[in-house]
């Protein structure tokens, strides 16, 4: 933690707001003194997905709650999303620092072009010296292009950047073993692996009702990005100078496996599949066990409604899902392909057709 040189630092929205909606101006300066301390002497970039753009636009519009349809989420974020970054932006200009706002959606992590020129753009951000604002663009974001949550944005961008730590900041100061407001509820130092906190049951939203998220959100986020390398502390937004230096405080998440290819993680963990194969015994066995490309010779069914280059779920027999990936072939094409050989296929159809329907490039495994 204390040699990390790129940090990734996520704050929620009850971190930032009040519960009637709109931005706490005390909060946000709090934040942002930490944050433009720790990046002090030039030693340091961070990059700050943030939360807040709906909250912060519900008061302006009269809302006394987060609403549940998409259209007035997206009103308030195009409210909210402009107060947001107004703020950020005096507030660092305290410290003579300069923001630049980056907007995605999850979209923008599947389509390669999309995902090369965020990645351009929040390098060359950090090079001149700005801090980079992420934030999910809920202004145009529909519900099949939507990350769901800024935990999982945040583990995505720390990937992207190659960030060295990620500090997911909450309203509250770690992992409990038990609900926090109960007498006898610890709070968990360090997590391993998954096996350190099975036994744990994880709260979802908070009271406020500005958020999404909650605890399930920022496991499930910070499990994403140790399995990609990266370790995680997860505290609250009063303790972020204490995480930023590397004190005891929160829960630390250690690494649990190494990088992976950027639209890999995508795949697995934001992309939404647009329809499914279902592959027989050996082709399983095949992709599963022998990480192999997916033939035609191996399906047994294709269901929804696809393009070429779509996610797709690959499914067992039983309908389990057991691994994801982008597909080579349009829906309607596949009924012609199952069961077939690729060299029956290309001598009938072409050469076009003498290639697999999913590459194990292109494929990853899912958890039982």
């Amino acid at each position: 933690m204390a040699e990390a040189r790129r940090i990734v630092v996520k704050v929620g929205s009850s971190s930032l707001t009040t519960a009637e909606g709109g931005l706490d101006a005390d909060r946000v300066d709090a934040l942002v003194d930490v944050l433009a301390k720790s990046r002090s002497g030039g030693e340091r970039e961070i990059v700050l997905v943030s939360s807040g753009a709906i909250a912060a636009g519900l008061a302006p519009l009269g809302l006394r709650r987060r609403p549940k349809d998409l259209a007035r989420q997206q009103a308030a974020a195009s409210v909210g999303q402009g107060l947001l970054v107004a703020r950020y932006t005096a507030s660092f200009a305290r410290y003579g620092v300069r923001v630049g706002q980056v907007l995605l959606t999850s979209d923008d992590m599947a389509r390669r072009a999309h995902h090369r020129n965020a990645s351009r753009t929040l390098d060359q951000l950090l090079a001149m010296g700005a801090l980079p604002v992420v934030n999910e663009n809920d202004t145009v974001a529909t519900d099949e292009i939507r990350f769901g949550d800024n935990d999982r944005l945040a583990a995505l961008v720390a990937h992207l950047v190659h960030a060295d730590l990620l500090v997911l900041l909450s309203d509250v100061d770690g992992l409990y073993d038990g609900d926090p407001a109960r007498p006898g509820s610890s709070r968990i130092s360090e997590v391993r692996g998954p096996a350190d906190i099975a036994h744990v049951k994880i709260g979802s939203a908070g009271k406020a009702g500005v958020g999404t998220g909650g605890m399930v959100t920022k496991v499930e986020a910070a499990g994403i990005a140790a399995a990609a390398g990266i370790p995680v502390v997860l505290t609250s937004a009063v303790h972020a100078a204490d995480a930023l230096a590397a004190r005891d405080t929160g829960t630390y998440f250690h690494r649990t496996g190494r990088r992976s290819a950027d639209r890999l993680l995508w795949l697995q963990h934001a992309s939404t599949p647009q329809g499914a194969l279902t592959l027989d015994d050996g082709a399983v066995k095949a992709v599963v066990e022998g990480r192999k490309s997916l033939l035609p010779a191996g399906i047994a069914g294709v269901e929804g409604e696809f393009g070429a280059g779509d996610p797709v779920e690959l499914r067992d027999a039983t309908g389990r899902a057991v691994a994801r990936g982008l597909v080579n072939f349009d829906a309607k094409e596949i009924p012609q392909l199952i069961g077939r050989s690729t060299r029956e296929l290309a001598r009938e159809l072409g050469p076009a057709y003498e290639r697999e329907v999913v590459h194990r490039d292109d494929l990853v495994l899912l958890r039982p």
